[in-house]
């Protein structure tokens, strides 16, 4: 990075990022095989998805044979085998979840639906994958494997049957309409199911084989609430219902489904056990749903950043061929070649569009990473807790409460200097797996609800600002970029797998923990630490932001209001979501710094960045102080609101005075910053026209 003081000019961004750029900030440089997947995912985006989008696919709800080309087109990419693992027919071995988020990062770029129907397949087996027995992810997973060269065989496809009609799951998770009870128990004999469901909005089930339902029990011999896998094949009623007459993502096939089938008991997820004569399934649809959304719904996130980052280029080429004017403006003036570029404005509102685009992208890549980080480590702590006998549940968080005090006692020695920390210990915490686990699902149950809330929340109100600075072609169908069908399409990613007000209710539970809190602390320092080396990156902001924050929080949990009621509980919704919209902004902005921080450590190791590394950090750097100052602002706003809102100004209100001024002190040299990236976009090189159709 040049320095501000130093007399050589400031290298600037001269192309686009490619490949070897994300590569290296979302930290999949040396996976090869993630690398292919990703050609390959592009090559089916770009092409036949492009094409379909271009040609008015998106005109029908109906489920037609062109887009049915779709699903042999993924089949031929690798990308429905890449969810499973090599012996059942897969091709990446561990976790998986950095893996989905590059396709559909690569499929949201050009359109969302045909992201979310490759999705939805992984989304019915995902149940099967987190949940149950050894026999049914093979068996199903397996199943839905493309045939090999030579092959005979039919690729089985999914859909998750989890939405009912209102006022059901949907609305409240914790609410089914779908009802299971025993149809016969023939002695000595596995159960017979009778299942009953009616399910709405469900995607893929225009042409799933199979379908994995939650369900309730209505039969005094069954306990609680399951999932059940249904086959098309099973006696009964197997009713795709007809086409939801949604206005987005119309590549992905929707309907709304009607059940009533007998099956065996050996479809129960996870399986069961039979006490005093009642089926008891080892896992309840809740605890199920559990797994499966904390990991999903970053794929989600990862979708609306791809719109973001996808609008950058059709924006710039707008803005350069508009304003042209008559015939008499000749290439070389100002107004021929920079067109609405000349105008401060739209520059710099597309700097805020990039500079969310990259924020969310960091964050989301950030969370899927951490699943993969965590994934082995949860089967070892299901190990250990086995071997224990430690049942899941209050048994389990009894146990892992005497490990907190661990977990914080690591996150110490690993924020101390290594040449004065207790070497022995430190090292003996770091190979606790159960210590580990800890620290980092305390951190991925809040990355995974902010990446949703956050991404796909604020993500759509940002999409309206790139779809407003190209006028009213923004909303044509032949929009370059399809920035219209994008924005349109945001609206569903809300509130898909949730909408905002069920991550920011999740958040308010997770983000108290104080294992998570001690995570912040220990971020804090390290951003002030960044801070030092890099002046004008955002580092100080996003440091005073927390501290801010961490104040504020602790406020609230012991503060009362005017009339004596207490601020902080689950109740008072009017204080706990705003502070977890506040802490998504510190998160996303965090993670951008981290990424470029990344990107100019490790780009010297890219032959390919030889020529341009500077120009790439500086402004990613500026980007970064840009976001920044954006979060400390929203920081700032809802802290002080939250402070002084209920009542006059509370004991210890000088502590609050003194952190706000040193957020706002933070901000020194941020529109400069702006300013810089604004220019960049003057002058960056984009390709003569879009690699797919508009």
């Amino acid at each position: 990075m040049v320095s501000p003081a130093s007399s050589q000019p400031r290298e600037m961004l001269k192309t686009l990022p490619g490949d070897d750029v994300r590569q290296i900030m979302w930290r999949f440089q040396h996976r090869y095989d993630l690398q292919m997947l990703i050609q390959s995912s592009r090559g089916v985006a770009r092409g036949l998805v492009a094409h379909l989008v271009a040609e008015g696919a998106r005109n029908s709800h109906e489920w037609t044979a062109a887009k049915q080309q779709l699903l042999k087109a993924y089949d031929e990419a690798g990308i429905t085998t890449c969810f499973m693992d090599p012996h059942q027919g897969g091709f990446i071995e561990g976790p998986k979840n950095l893996a989905l988020a590059l396709v559909a990062l690569e499929l949201a770029w050009v359109d969302a639906g045909a992201a979310t129907g490759s999705l939805a397949g992984n989304l019915a087996l995902s149940p099967i994958h987190e949940r149950g027995t050894q026999a049914q992810r093979d068996v199903y997973m397996s199943r839905c494997v493309p045939p090999q060269p030579g092959e005979q065989k039919q690729v089985w496809r999914g859909a998750f049957s989890l939405t009912e009609p209102l006022p059901y799951v949907g609305v409240e998770t914790g609410l089914l309409s779908g009802r299971v009870s025993i149809a016969e128990w023939p002695d000595g004999q596995e159960p017979l199911l009778q299942v009953d469901k009616r399910a709405r909005f469900i995607t893929n089930m225009g042409f799933a084989n199979f379908t994995t339902a939650a369900v309730e029990s209505a039969d005094p011999r069954l306990k609680g609430s399951c999932i059940v896998i249904l086959e098309e094949t099973d006696p009964g009623t197997y009713d795709r219902g007809v086409p939801t007459r949604k206005m987005v993502h119309q590549l992905s096939s929707t309907n709304d489904p009607v059940f009533s089938l007998k099956v065996p008991a050996s479809r129960i997820i996870g399986g069961y056990t039979i006490k005093d004569g009642v089926i008891i399934p080892n896992y309840s649809h809740g605890e199920i749903i559990e797994a499966v959304f904390r990991r999903t719904r970053v794929t989600v996130g990862i979708m609306t950043a791809a719109k973001l980052l996808s609008a950058v280029e059709p924006v710039i080429r707008y803005h350069r061929n508009r304003f042209r004017g008559a015939s008499s403006v000749n290439p070389g003036t100002p107004r021929f070649d920079q067109g609405l570029q000349q105008k401060e404005d739209c520059l710099q509102r597309l700097v805020d569009i990039w500079a969310n685009g990259e924020a969310a992208a960091s964050l989301g890549f950030a969370a899927a990473r951490l699943f993969d980080e965590l994934d082995p480590l949860e089967k070892l702590k299901d190990q250990k807790f086995a071997e224990q006998k430690i049942a899941p549940g209050m048994a389990q968080m009894k146990a892992f409460r005497a490990i907190a005090k661990q977990a914080l006692e690591f996150i110490a020695l690993e924020a101390q200097p290594a040449a004065t920390r207790d070497a022995a210990r430190y090292e003996a915490l770091k190979a606790d797996a159960l210590v580990q686990y800890l620290i980092l699902d305390s951190q991925a149950n809040v990355l995974c609800p902010a990446t949703k809330l956050w991404n796909t929340g604020h993500g759509a109100n940002v999409m309206r600002e790139a779809v407003s600075l190209v006028g009213g072609y923004g909303i044509t169908e032949d929009c370059p970029g399809f920035l219209g069908h994008k924005w349109m399409d945001a609206q569903l990613e809300a509130t898909y797998e949730g909408p905002e007000a069920v991550q920011r209710r999740q958040l308010s539970v997770t983000m108290t923990n104080e294992v998570f809190l001690g995570s912040c602390r220990s971020w804090i320092r390290d951003l002030q630490q960044i801070a030092a080396t890099h002046p004008g990156i955002g580092a100080n902001s996003v440091a005073a932001g927390m501290e801010l924050w961490l104040w504020t929080l602790e406020h609230l949990q012991k503060g009362t209001d005017a009339l004596g009621a207490k601020l902080f509980s689950s109740n008072r919704q009017g204080v706990t979501f705003p502070l977890a919209d506040a802490l998504c902004w510190l998160l996303a902005s965090r993670q951008q710094i981290l990424d470029v921080i990344e990107l100019e450590t490790k780009g010297h190791e890219s032959a390919t960045l030889a020529d341009g590394l500077s120009g790439y950090v500086n402004f990613f750097t500026d980007l970064c102080a840009v976001q920044a100052a954006t979060a400390a602002g929203e920081v700032g706003r809802i802290c002080a609101e939250l402070v002084y809102g209920y009542g006059s100004a509370p004991a210890g209100a000088e502590s609050f005075v003194a952190l706000r001024t040193k957020l706002d002190a933070s901000l020194a040299g941020a529109r400069l910053a702006k300013d810089r990236a604004a220019d960049a976009l003057t002058t960056v090189m984009i390709p003569e026209a879009l690699d797919y159709p508009a």
